[in-house]
């Protein structure tokens, strides 16, 4: 048991489905999981190992923003031997040809937040994907029919900028959207020498204002996660 999972040694899967949203972490394991237990209530961050197509998968909730879903990242790697986390997370459109329920593969993750300005002083570290998971995730898209997107993504620390129109520069450098934690995840990869890869469904657009709703938000966003299950 760590500090904020209370699972047993042994019952996490090697590879851990990460959606911020534990409500979320339930319905994929509810969903798509066979002979599901819950390992996890801790903070209401629900977390659940099960059996998808003969292989063991866990899903686990990180909460919103990179200072929450690193603790959990740590947590799963530290203490638990996970060797694959993919996030299956929501994002807002900064293009207009990237549209409501697209998914979009983050490449690399640029951020504003300082999580790393401690580690790497007067220095820009840059955080990607593990290429293989990427490529299998390309490829599992393409096999199937699934309209994918690639590219740099960013990882922000506010959901409401005091500045609307903050979001047309990072556009300008062709940033395809804005979520909350690949760029903690992929940074604490790297550290630990863990696969890591973010897939991310448009849940909403700040070209057009364009938005779903929370309950699809929860319920509804199966083509990623089924990309995310068939290349672990």
């Amino acid at each position: 048991m760590s500090i904020h999972i209370e699972a047993k040694k042994g019952e996490i899967a090697e590879t851990v489905l990460m959606p911020g949203d534990p409500l979320r972490a339930q319905w994929i394991a509810e969903t798509f999981l066979e002979n599901v237990f819950c390992y996890n209530k801790i903070r209401g961050m629900l977390g659940y190992t099960g059996i998808y197509k003969g292989k063991r998968i866990s899903v686990q909730g990180s909460g919103m923003g990179i200072p929450s879903a690193m603790i959990y990242y740590h947590e799963l790697i530290n203490e638990y031997g996970v060797k694959n986390i993919i996030r299956v997370g929501t994002a807002g459109s900064y293009q207009k040809d990237i549209k409501l329920r697209d998914i979009v593969l983050a490449m690399a993750a640029s951020t504003t937040s300082g999580i790393n300005n401690s580690r790497f002083i007067n220095a820009d570290y840059s955080p990607t994907a593990n290429f293989d998971l990427l490529l299998n995730a390309s490829n599992y898209a393409k096999q199937n029919g699934i309209k994918i997107k690639a590219g740099n993504v960013l990882s922000a620390d506010e959901f409401y900028d005091d500045n609307p129109a903050a979001y047309k520069l990072w556009a300008k450098y062709g940033v395809l959207c804005v979520e909350m934690e690949a760029s903690g995840l992929y940074t604490i990869a790297a550290k630990y020498n863990v696969r890591a890869l973010a897939i991310l469904t448009i849940s909403d657009s700040l070209v057009t204002g364009e938005q779903t709703s929370s309950y699809e938000r929860e319920t509804s966003f199966n083509e990623m996660v089924e990309i995310a299950l068939n290349i672990a």
